[in-house]
């Protein structure tokens, strides 16, 4: 049995993964190791820190400590932390959206460039995610053009426990973003949302965990 560490720099991302896994591949052990300060002080600070890359790469140690077969990181905003804690460990990591991005990127655009809209309610993810993506289609030699959007208050409502309001704001944003190949849900935690997002566009929308989850199951399934 493949045992597998989650970790989290949020507990909202904690369910939307695990409902993934109990789809898409239930036989998997899952560890859930969270440092839920680690988002608040990437609001605080403005920027990641040298601090905040240690204690991923200490988190990783842990994981493969703990007996865990492989990692997954389910925090969009810390990028260039999780390189660095993957080259910290023999173990197979993933980050959080690789498996999205890849997806997206395999998307055939209408015409020209490919559009990728993408969608968050944590701020400080959207430039490193942005950054990620446009390396990967570079590196693929894709022409590409993303449209962002940030859904403010959408993460309080979740926090507060209102799912429905949390799902509607991501969903009105959705309807509104100019014309997409393809739409891309940043966080982990705005999984749920999704089908209410689809509703208001005929463009794909996808989310990390399942693209996560089918990922990493295929690449541990040939080890």
């Amino acid at each position: 049995m493949t045992r597998v560490a989650l970790i989290h720099a949020t507990a909202l991302a904690v369910l939307p993964i695990a409902n993934a896994f109990e789809r898409l591949w239930p036989e998997a052990q899952l560890q859930n190791i969270l440092d839920d300060s680690l988002s608040l002080d990437r609001a605080r600070d403005g920027q990641l820190t040298p601090a905040m890359t240690q204690r991923f790469v200490d988190l990783s140690h842990y994981a493969r400590e703990c007996g865990c077969d492989t990692l997954l990181f389910t925090c969009s905003a810390f990028g260039p932390a999780i390189d660095v804690a993957a080259g910290a460990t023999p173990l197979p990591t993933f980050k959080p959206n690789q498996a999205m991005f890849d997806m997206a990127l395999a998307t055939q655009p209408r015409q020209g460039a490919l559009q990728v809209g993408l969608v968050a309610t944590f701020a400080p993810s959207i430039a490193s995610m942005q950054q990620e993506l446009a390396q990967m289609a570079h590196a693929l030699g894709i022409p590409l053009q993303v449209h962002t959007a940030h859904v403010p208050e959408a993460m309080d409502d979740l926090n507060h426990g209102h799912a429905d309001l949390h799902h509607q704001k991501i969903a009105n944003v959705v309807g509104r973003l100019p014309p997409c190949d393809v739409i891309l849900l940043a966080q982990f935690s705005m999984a749920a949302a999704g089908p209410l997002a689809q509703r208001q566009t005929a463009t794909p929308v996808l989310s990390s965990p399942d693209c996560a989850v089918l990922a990493l199951r295929q690449r541990m399934m040939n080890v």
